[in-house]
């Protein structure tokens, strides 16, 4: 039973990922065939072709590895300035030459009479961002509907002002985890009579609304006199300790200690459902948390090689591919000691979190990633538009074709920090369960 729930919990992230995919790709495809644009192949996945059909122009088709997928645009690459055919100088000087004479030249083989005014360089620069843009604000839009989904629906864990465990004593910070002893303190907590399932309703007079404003509240009172107002049994009680002034973790940094007031309480956390602007809210942080990540990858991905070559432990928050992905959903379903509800959330967010990071990787503005693209057709509005600011001829289109280079040189390290990943994924993987 553990074997097939595994099974299928690695299915159904697979079946989720290429959903995902077919859909960005769609993101591309539907407004590049509304502006005109020639569409040749629609395809989910690399590699050998296990299935194809051919509607129209457009060949649709999956392929065997569902670790990305492609649209043919025809005309990504404008011609060469001295061959509107788009075909290869007579001779080309250096390898990067001859990959963007070669490039330039294959462009132009799908190009058949009549669709000269039909390729994607020729569109207006607000039409080629919508066209890059649709693919990475799919991948957005799949996050926030899953978001809202589990947000909405089952909730999240929101701490309360019910009191789950009162600390017998205070331990200083650096040495928590170990038990109390004669010698210790007696916490605030404690000595107020406070006990397990008490809810606190006034702290010196304020009135308690929310755990974090609790929380601000004691560390505030630092050694001043505490009046707590709670409720026990349905009865409105009042107690009165001093809150002592203890080194404990600051909010701000983990890492970091202060002193501040101490009670010695910790929350009772409920499930609470939550609509759209709190999805908005928490896509905002998350956004901003994947970006901090992006700007770490490279550190992180070298943290994986390490570990694979046993210099260091994998750390238990670095990346994952899709390999290890996948490897996660299917430890986590099998799981028989969560409910199953609490596995579909679990994918759900996976795949959610998948998503959002993968569209916001394709907004970098790097080729061959689509915030490459986009940024070039930016480019391309400012320069025609500085153009006619000054009344000089018009500069013509952006020629993406001399980013080539880069573009090769960022495949090649995306390809390299994919392949470590899968590897560490296989032989040093984050034990989840």
């Amino acid at each position: 039973m553990t074997v097939l729930l595994y099974v299928l919990g690695v299915v159904v992230f697979v079946v989720g990922v290429a959903v995902s995919i077919g859909l960005h790709e769609v993101g591309h495809m539907y407004p590049a065939k509304k502006f005109g644009v020639k569409v040749t192949q629609y395809f989910v996945g690399f590699g050998r072709t296990v299935w194809s059909t051919r509607r129209g122009e457009t060949e649709y088709g999956v392929k065997a590895l569902p670790l990305g997928g492609y649209v043919k645009l025809v005309g990504m690459l404008p011609p060469d300035p001295d061959d509107e055919l788009g075909r290869p100088r007579a001779s080309n000087t250096g390898m990067f030459s001859q990959l963007v004479s070669d490039a330039r030249s294959a462009e132009y083989e799908l190009v058949g009479p009549g669709d000269e005014d039909r390729l994607f360089y020729r569109l207006p620069w607000w039409k080629k961002v919508i066209v890059m843009a649709g693919g990475p604000t799919v991948n957005l839009v799949i996050a926030f509907g899953l978001f809202a989904a589990i947000f909405g629906l089952y909730g999240v864990q929101e701490p309360t002002t019910t009191v789950n465990t009162v600390s017998a004593c205070v331990i200083p910070s650096d040495e928590a985890g170990r038990d109390c002893t004669a010698d210790d303190p007696a916490s605030p907590a404690a000595e107020a009579g406070l006990r397990p399932g008490d809810r606190i309703l006034t702290f010196n007079g304020t009135t308690v609304e929310s755990w974090d404003q609790l929380v601000d509240l004691i560390r505030a009172n630092r050694d001043g006199e505490a009046v707590i107002g709670y409720e026990r049994d349905g009865r409105e009680l009042t107690t009165t300790t001093d809150t002592t002034v203890n080194t404990v973790r600051s909010l701000d940094d983990l890492e970091k200690t202060v002193q501040a007031g101490f009670l010695g309480v910790t929350t009772t956390p409920e499930r609470e459902t939550h609509g759209l602007l709190y999805t908005t809210e928490q896509m905002g942080a998350m956004t901003w948390n994947t970006l901090e990540a992006l700007g770490e990858l490279p550190v992180r991905v070298w943290g994986v090689a390490k570990a694979i070559v046993g210099v260091e432990e994998r750390s238990v928050d670095s990346p994952v591919s899709v390999v290890g992905a996948g490897r996660i959903a299917g430890e986590v379903t099998s799981n028989t000691e969560t409910t199953p509800v609490e596995r579909v959330v679990f994918l759900a967010s996976l795949l959610a979190g998948l998503n959002l990071f993968v569209g916001m990787f394709n907004f970098i503005p790097l080729l061959p990633l689509d915030g490459g693209h986009i940024a070039g057709a930016l480019y391309e509005a400012v320069r025609r538009g500085w153009a006619r600011v000054r009344r000089r001829p018009d500069p013509g289109f952006v020629d993406v074709a001399k980013l080539l280079p880069v573009a090769y040189v960022v495949a090649s390290v995306l390809l390299v920090m994919g392949f470590v990943l899968i590897v560490g994924d296989l032989v040093v993987p984050i034990q989840v369960t």
